[in-house]
């Protein structure tokens, strides 16, 4: 079998399971946050049950417009703590919480093996922990949240397999941004992307998180990495449960593998209005930019500041650019001003928020008007995904956005 299917067939009590076939699994944990816990939460009263299957193991994380930032936001994130303080689940409040899907993995709350299910798109990132992770819709967390079980037909498996050692300045960002340009938004729709190779191996879990992140912009219910010594080192001391970890058999079978020598990749940008639009960072042409975005679940992680930083240091922001960077986590946070990464970063003239999603999904922290341009290293450029439906959005890897905040339009480190 697959990875996936290792872990959904050790899920539903089964010794194998195929790829199609409608199975019940028991998950470890639920997710939710503050634009769809509310929704579960008034499903999940209309079921009628009192209480969640199992208050440590449903978690509530409000991160996408903390601190409030309007009456409206206010009232959702109160529904959230509310029931929260009812049941007694795991909840983050303001001042502890973080970007969910880079806090949960920080505090070892998902483990390799799990499967978990958010209200959110991007909970396929917990993937990079060799867990089965995917995202779902609020009604389906409401029934998850009360039953500790999903319904769910087993994906078909799909390979991605890296030859070749990355360059300087290319990162995993580049590789799922290359990944989905060459096989499409809906290239792996329904499947388990299953990343491996030897630029995998000696990728770092940052960079494997980011990729992970994305599998969902190529369609993908999941994407997953096996667990090695890296995993391994990442998760000992954190993980808050025992945990099994699963691999692939040798002779599993794939609906499709795709491999790319890709030691001469360049860095990657994906132009308006799809992640799919990609182009090598030296066929980008002058494209000036208003503002660069450095954060989010897909690049707010200490690895991310560290390259922002490692560029900017000793210059400055471009005068027509805003720099916006939003660290992952309070812990990320605190870690960068220990480092003084928080310090460069200020004196280069950029905007350091609290953690939060933030201009991500055009929520606040950085909404742009019709006709600005931002470069991100966020995971989506649809039309008004950061504001108004006239501006753009360029997607990149931090160094990039970092340099391209200095140079006062898309360009490279290199060029500095």
């Amino acid at each position: 079998m697959t990875l996936a299917e290792k872990i959904l067939a050790a899920h539903c009590g089964r010794d194998r399971v195929e790829p199609g076939e409608l199975i019940n699994a028991r998950v470890d944990i639920v997710l939710a946050n503050d634009i769809t816990a509310p929704i579960a939460i008034q499903e999940f009263r209309r079921i009628g049950i009192e209480h969640v299957f199992d208050p440590k193991r449903v978690v509530f994380v409000p991160d996408h417009f903390v601190p409030n930032k309007d009456i409206k936001a206010a009232e959702q994130a109160k529904i959230l703590r509310d029931f929260a303080h009812e049941q007694g689940i795991v909840y983050f409040e303001v001042g502890e919480m973080g970007i969910e899907h880079i806090l949960l993995p920080e505090l070892g709350l998902v483990v390799p093996g799990d499967v978990i299910v958010g209200a959110d798109s991007h909970t396929c990132t917990y993937g990079a922990l060799g867990a089965f992770a995917t995202g779902m819709g609020s009604t389906d967390i409401a029934s998850a949240m009360a039953t500790g079980d999903i319904w769910m037909k087993v994906p078909p498996s799909m390979k991605f397999v890296y030859h070749g050692i990355l360059g300087p300045w290319v990162t995993g960002k580049d590789l799922i941004l290359h990944t989905i340009g060459e096989i499409g938004v809906d290239g792996a729709l329904y499947a388990s992307m299953e990343f491996t190779g030897e630029a995998i191996d000696s990728m770092s879990m940052d960079g494997r998180f980011t990729m992970a992140n994305m599998a969902v912009e190529a369609g993908a219910k999941a994407g997953l990495f096996d667990v090695d010594d890296k995993t391994l080192a990442y998760v000992t001391g954190r993980a808050r449960r025992d945990f099994r970890a699963y691999h692939a058999d040798l002779d599993a079978r794939y609906a499709q593998i795709w491999e790319w020598e890709v030691s001469e990749l360049e860095p990657q940008v994906a132009f308006p209005h799809l992640p799919s639009n990609t182009r090598p960072l030296s066929q980008v042409g002058n494209v000036t930019i208003d503002q660069a975005v450095i954060g989010s679940c897909t690049n707010g992680r200490i690895g991310d500041l560290r390259q922002a930083a490692g560029v900017m240091n000793g210059r400055r922001v471009h005068p027509n650019v805003r720099c916006i960077i939003l660290p992952g986590t309070q812990d990320i946070y605190l870690q960068a001003i220990a480092e003084g990464l928080v310090q460069t970063l200020v004196r280069a003239g950029c905007a350091v928020s609290t953690p939060t999603c933030g201009p991500c999904l055009g929520g606040y922290m950085g909404v742009l008007a019709a006709g600005e341009r931002a470069i991100s290293t966020t995971n989506r450029n649809f039309v008004g995904r950061m504001g108004h439906p006239k501006s753009e959005v360029y997607l990149a890897n931090p160094a990039v956005a970092a340099a391209s905040a200095i140079l006062g339009r898309i360009g490279g480190p290199d060029e500095l």
